[in-house]
Parts: structure tokens; sequence; C-alpha cells
């Protein structure tokens, strides 16, 4: 019973942030599961997988029922993700915990100081308020900010680059990968940020679901915290989205950021004592 409530609480702690900070939030159900759990890497990839793949999945379904969701991009950075992600989960169930754990911390600090550095350029609030100026530099044009992408040679493949890069970070840390799909839908393309969040959201969904996935058939799936965990996560993903409206986007992705670093500190610590 203890490990259930544990779970549910972690869980919601998890939903919560993500629902404040958008896609880049599921990246700190790992390091709660390690710290609060003490489950292995291995065991902790599976759970976060979960718990990742229900909260993207609603979170998804919302930005659909808003016209937000570009899903034909969604689909083809999830194909590629997809095919990734298997391999990522199998190289975590072969390397040892601590340098599973070195490596998630690393990518933790470069998550955050990345951040910190861009947060006004990924502020949603200013890319509201920017001018639509359309340049042959980007890949993957399109009419306006909220229309269809323009499909060219270039942009599917920059799209199935960040794909694949996603979905195997995904299978290897249990990630959702929101912090490389942003970026790269960003960068390449002209849509509103909340497209890119929706459309983001799809896609962790869509390879986490094949991660998970995964790991039910590697036999390598906790149920007993992974419910509940999912479970939790969905509620405070939800509870996390209304109180989203009384904070400041930009302060919310500072306050993520240094969390973020004071969590990886924590974890590269816990490794030398």
């Amino acid at each position: 019973m203890e490990t259930f409530l544990v779970s549910c609480l972690l869980g919601a702690f998890t939903g919560i942030v993500l629902g404040l900070t958008g896609a880049g939030g599921a990246i700190l159900a790992v390091p709660l599961l390690v710290f609060g759990l003490h489950m292995d890497m291995s065991e902790a990839v599976p759970v976060a997988l979960l718990a990742v793949c229900i909260s993207a999945t609603v979170g998804a379904l919302i930005g659909l029922k808003q016209k937000k969701l570009r899903y034909r991009a969604a689909g083809l950075i999830a194909l590629t993700g997809a095919l990734a992600a298997p391999a990522g989960l199998w190289f975590s169930q072969q390397l040892p915990h601590e340098p599973l754990v070195l490596l998630f911390a690393l990518m933790l600090f470069y998550v955050a100081i990345k951040m910190l550095r861009l947060n006004r350029q990924l502020d949603p609030e200013v890319q509201a308020g920017a001018a639509y100026h359309p340049s042959p530099d980007i890949p993957c044009q399109s009419e306006n900010r909220d229309g269809r992408l323009i499909w060219t040679w270039p942009c599917a493949r920059v799209l199935c680059y960040s794909g694949t890069l996603a979905g195997f970070l995904s299978g290897l840390l249990g990630v959702g990968g929101g912090f490389v799909i942003v970026p790269a839908l960003k960068k390449a393309t002209y849509l509103h940020m909340q497209s890119i969040l929706a459309t983001s959201l799809a896609v962790i969904a869509l390879v986490s679901v094949v991660g998970a996935g995964s790991a039910v058939m590697l036999g390598s799936m906790n149920w007993s915290v992974g419910i509940p965990f999912g479970v939790g996560a969905l509620a405070g993903m939800m509870l996390g989205f209304k109180l989203s409206t009384f904070f400041s986007a930009s302060r919310l992705q500072q306050g993520f950021a240094w969390m973020a670093i004071i969590i990886a500190m924590g974890m590269v610590f816990q490794l030398f004592i």
C-alpha cells in the first residue's frame, strides 16, 4: 500500500510539471522513480514510458480537438521514432545502472541549460506575437502559422532525423523526447508554439506506446508501480493544465530548468556516496 501511494504521488507531481511546462516535463519521471522508489534505471524506464504515453495521449487529443495538432507531421516523426525506440530500450536493458544514471544526468543538464538560454524564444506568448516572414532557409514551409505544412524532401528529412533521435532516447532513458522535437519543429517550421507543443505531444504518445509495449514484451514492466504512477501522472497533468493559466510561461520554463539542474546534480551526487 505504501508503494502504491508513493507511486501515485510521484506520478501526480510528474503530471503537474508536465501540464505546467509542456512537453519537457515528462523528463522528471525517471529521476523521481529512482529517488522516490529506489528503482534501477532499467526498472524505471518502462514505468516512465507508460506514464508518458498516458499523459501525452490526453494532451495530444486536447490539441487535436482545438485544431492545433499537425497530425501528418506527428505521424512521420512518430514512425521513425517508433522504429528507433525498441533499439534504445534494448540498450537500456544491457547497460549497468551507473552509466545510465550518469548519461541521464548529463542529458538533464543539457536540456536545462538549453531551456534557460532559449527560454524567451520558446515562450508561447513571444511566439504568438512574432510576425510571419517566410524564408527559403526554413525546410518546412506553410501558408501561415496555423496552416498545413508544404511537404518536400528537405522537410521530411529533418522531421525524420528528429524522430529517430527522440525515439532512441525515449527507449534508452524513458524520456518523452519533447526536448528534441519542440526545438526541431521550431527551427524547421513556422508553426505557432501551441501547434508545436500539440504536435510534440502526439509524437511522444505514439513513440512511448511502442517503447512501453516493447517493455511489456521483454517482461520488464513493473505493473504494481506503473499503473498508479501513470494514473497519478494523468490526474496531475489535468491539474497542471488548469494551473498553468495563472503563471507566466517564461517563469514556468525557468523554474523547470533550475529544478532539472538540481535533480541532475542530485543524481550525480548519489553515484558517489
